[in-house]
């Protein structure tokens, strides 16, 4: 890499601060000073020769990057740390010292697959809205599932004043179901199944793009493969330019 200057947000997310959204947030949070200086603006020009920290901490860009597939179980949550002390699913990830964080995220009872990387740039193009990077999941319900349910939430659905639309759905028995979203919401599963008051018992998280948990044990991790991270990147690009 070389000493040419970049917008300071993308400074952090190379240096494996945060995705490139969360480090604009953490710059306007007053958490970041150059040169000694606090800045709130995540467009000013930084680079390699300017001292750059944050909470304190001298960063610079990462020479090597890390893209780790984890099988998150559920009872975990997707953060740095948990005010209320709960599992925090980056603490099953040893012997990686270097600072990686979340691609995404999965609620603190959806199982499966979550990527970790110190690579803002790759976490930014996999999670933003406008890439419609397909992920699938397997839900588990108590009560039988309405294939009409399931057919409005394809078509595109309100609930709550809030609007979710699947890309495709897979029925497996009258209680389970895949489905496949591109633009997963917070909670956006769950709020769709409650709409008609079925409560849902599991969610597990199978694929992302073209990398999926198979062989992936709960709780196991693995790095991802390079052809895996361009093809995962690959796809994003190409349908964040439809």
């Amino acid at each position: 890499m070389d000493s040419k200057e970049m917008r300071l947000q993308v400074f952090l997310a190379q240096a494996g601060v945060d995705s490139r959204r969360k480090c604009e947030e953490i710059i306007k949070s007053g958490r970041v000073e150059v040169n000694g200086k606090i800045t709130l603006a995540p467009g000013d020009r930084v680079s390699l020769e300017d001292e750059v920290r944050v909470d304190g901490r001298l960063v610079k860009p990462m020479k090597r990057k890390i893209y780790i597939a984890l099988h998150k179980p559920s009872g975990y949550i997707c953060s740095n740390k948990d005010d209320r002390d709960r599992p925090v699913a980056r603490d099953l990830i040893a012997n990686v010292p270097q600072r990686i964080f979340n691609v995404g995220r999965l609620d603190y009872m959806t199982s499966g697959l979550l990527f970790f990387s110190n690579d803002g740039d790759f976490s930014n193009l996999i999670t933003h809205p406008s890439t419609h990077l397909e992920k699938e999941y397997v839900v588990t319900t108590k009560k039988n599932i309405p294939e009409e349910l399931m057919k409005q939430f394809v078509a595109g659905i309100r609930v709550n004043g809030e609007f979710y639309k699947a890309k495709s759905y897979r029925m497996k028995g009258p209680h389970t179901v895949h489905i496949v979203l591109e633009e997963g919401r917070n909670q956006e599963l769950r709020k769709v199944f409650l709409s008609r008051s079925i409560t849902v018992k599991k969610i597990h998280r199978v694929r992302i793009g073209s990398v999926t948990i198979k062989g992936l044990q709960p709780g196991h991790y693995r790095n991802l493969k390079e052809s895996e991270v361009e093809r995962l990147m690959e796809m994003a690009r190409k349908k964040g330019n439809k």
